[in-house]
């Protein structure tokens, strides 16, 4: 998240897991709290309805099928796509894209008419906007609405806020799919969407043996060293590979997405492999070996530094970490992963994504 691009996006992300969205967010109909992500008490695979699905604020009833989806989740988007549905409006995080839809999913928009998309400025869901689009479902399964906003768009359609045992924009991929699949009657479809990305991630970790049980972390250079926890999908995906993150990450991260770190902590970086994603792959490399609390780290000395752009479409996949954006990752990132671990200090990871 940012520009360059760097700083509205993590920015964004910061305010919303504390304050972002901040404006309007509704949904569900029920405020009796769950402690289960959000799951369907009728309807389930068969696609029948009503369904009911729990989330932050309680619990949200649909009627019958959605016909008109606004994503208010950021990411929301590639789910509904991924299930064979387009919605009305979507969400701008990053990356500039007609309908906030990426390359790597824009071919299940299968010639429908392109979503009007909402600017996402950090202040919270334009709800006029929303209101203005007719929803009859509003998405916020990756999100942070708060509960105020939850109630400003409850008042136009059934919204399913982020589920309660994460942080805000800490539920996988995975359950962000199935708890679309439920909010869309299409269980059976997103369990095998969820399962083709498992298995494109599962055979890239079978092919590296290297990467199980090696140690890797995700960071960025903003405002300093800004570090993703372990709920974020970028390190969820390390996950999925194989590796392991530091053992005390989220201890010095607490309960966001991710934290800026201390120069007394750069040692958190100082693992199999870092994944940086960057402003300018060309110059970002240079200025981070300049600093004189990192330069020094075996990672930076073995050459065991991954480098992303995150202003280019890999970059942008790699932030998203959805059902249909990850398989697009995997083609790009396992091989510098590969190059990064293979014990080989004269093996250069190219930088990708210019």
């Amino acid at each position: 998240m940012f520009r360059s691009r760097r700083a509205p996006r993590i920015a964004a992300a910061l305010a919303s897991a504390t304050l972002l969205f901040a404006t309007a967010a509704c949904g569900g109909d029920d405020d009796s709290g769950s402690d289960s992500a959000a799951t369907g008490t009728e309807g389930s695979s068969s696609g029948a309805f009503p369904v009911t699905l729990d989330h932050k604020y309680g619990s949200t009833t649909i009627e019958s099928e959605p016909q008109r989806i606004v994503t208010v989740g950021l990411t929301d988007q590639d789910s509904v796509l991924a299930l064979g549905e387009v919605p009305v409006g979507t969400t701008e995080w990053l990356g500039g894209y007609d309908g906030a839809v990426g390359p790597w999913a824009a071919d299940k928009l299968a010639g429908a008419e392109t979503p009007t998309v909402l600017t996402d400025t950090g202040t919270g869901p334009q709800v006029e906007k929303i209101a203005a689009l007719d929803p009859d479902l509003i998405l916020a399964v990756y999100g942070g609405l708060t509960e105020e906003q939850y109630e400003s768009l409850s008042k136009f359609a059934p919204v399913v806020a982020q589920p309660k045992q994460y942080n805000d924009y800490g539920v996988s991929w995975q359950e962000q799919t199935e708890i679309i699949g439920k909010a869309l009657g299409k269980e059976d479809e997103a369990a095998a969407a969820v399962k083709a990305t498992e298995d494109a991630i599962s055979s890239a970790a079978a092919e590296n043996p290297a990467f199980k049980g090696a140690s890797a972390v995700v960071a960025t250079p903003y405002e300093g060293m800004f570090v993703f926890g372990s709920q974020d999908p970028r390190s969820h995906l390390l996950g999925d590979l194989g590796f392991s993150l530091p053992a005390d990450l989220d201890e010095l991260i607490g309960d966001q997405f991710g934290a800026n770190i201390s120069k007394e902590r750069t040692d958190l970086l100082d693992q199999d492999a870092v994944v940086w994603q960057v402003t300018d792959v060309a110059k970002d490399p240079g200025t981070l070996h300049e600093d004189a609390s990192y330069k020094d780290l075996n990672v930076v000395k073995q050459g065991r530094e991954v480098f992303v752009s995150e202003s280019s479409d890999y970059g942008n996949a790699l932030s998203m970490g959805t059902v249909l954006s990850l398989p697009y990752v995997v083609e790009r990132l396992v091989p510098q992963l590969a190059a990064a671990v293979d014990g080989d200090v004269d093996t250069k990871v190219v930088p990708v994504g210019v």
